[in-house]
């Protein structure tokens, strides 16, 4: 089990610095996958990889990458120089693939490695099951170490990503928040009566307006206001949308 840090943002880590970063001890041998030789130095070029693509002053995870085996049936000629390297699509994130390619040898090869990539950090959890469509609160999660990279859907870190927001789907017990799992509420559909701040510099307005189209909170809405004119400004609550003028 090899154990490291990394941003979990940086997921395709540069391209992981891919020509300056093959282990000397894995080019000197051949690949062979019926002995466990090839294991360390792999291991090596992957912990040197992430360190290299990690940015200053990133907020770590506790990350661990397991790695898969090889087909037993494969007898690959021996090679002075094997580079590693990331099959197009791919990313260290989750359960992946890392290809190894033969570039100096009798007999040119390529083996994709099996390997998955976990990234545990502070995420929020359901504390009960939630139906689909129910405005979340503080009370409907909790705080724990989770696995980030055990679905592709990134997790919402803050508070403010998820409270006010509405169910996206059917959510049960200890199921991680994630930004698939949530989307803005809407809070007032086309008809309603709302109120409509427009603002600019050193003023402010309140009026009424007739709403066009759906309110969403975050997203912009359709409003005709008193004077006929329509105009688009941002959802802020139930029943205001603003607009800077």
């Amino acid at each position: 089990m090899l154990s490291m840090l990394f941003n979990p943002y940086r997921r395709s880590f540069a391209v992981l610095a891919l020509a300056g970063l093959a282990s000397s001890s894995l080019c000197a041998q051949a690949l062979n996958p019926s002995r466990p030789d090839w294991l360390a130095p792999t291991q090596r070029w992957l912990d040197a990889a992430v360190a290299t693509a990690l940015p200053p002053g990133t907020s770590p995870l506790r990350t661990e990458i397991e790695l898969g085996e090889l087909d037993s049936r494969l007898r690959l000629a021996p090679c002075a120089k094997v580079e590693p390297f990331l099959p197009p699509g791919a990313r260290l994130w989750g359960k992946t693939r890392l290809g190894l390619r033969c570039v100096e040898g009798p007999s040119r090869w390529t083996v994709f490695l099996p390997l998955t990539v976990k990234a545990f950090g502070p995420a929020w959890v359901v504390r009960g099951d939630i139906a689909s469509g129910t405005v979340l609160t503080e009370s409907d999660a909790l705080q724990a170490e989770v696995d980030w990279a055990l679905e592709p859907s990134a997790v919402v870190v803050t508070p403010e990503q998820w409270v006010g927001q509405v169910a996206a789907r059917a959510l049960s017990t200890g199921q991680v928040l994630r930004q698939a799992a949530v989307r803005p509420a809407q809070v007032f559909l086309a008809g309603a009566q709302i109120r409509v701040v427009a603002q600019g510099q050193g003023f402010q307005v309140t009026t009424d307006g007739l709403a066009l189209s759906a309110g969403v909170i975050g997203q912009q809405a359709r409003v005709r206001m008193d004077n006929g004119r329509i105009m688009s400004g941002l959802v802020t609550d139930r029943r205001t949308v603003t607009m800077e003028l």
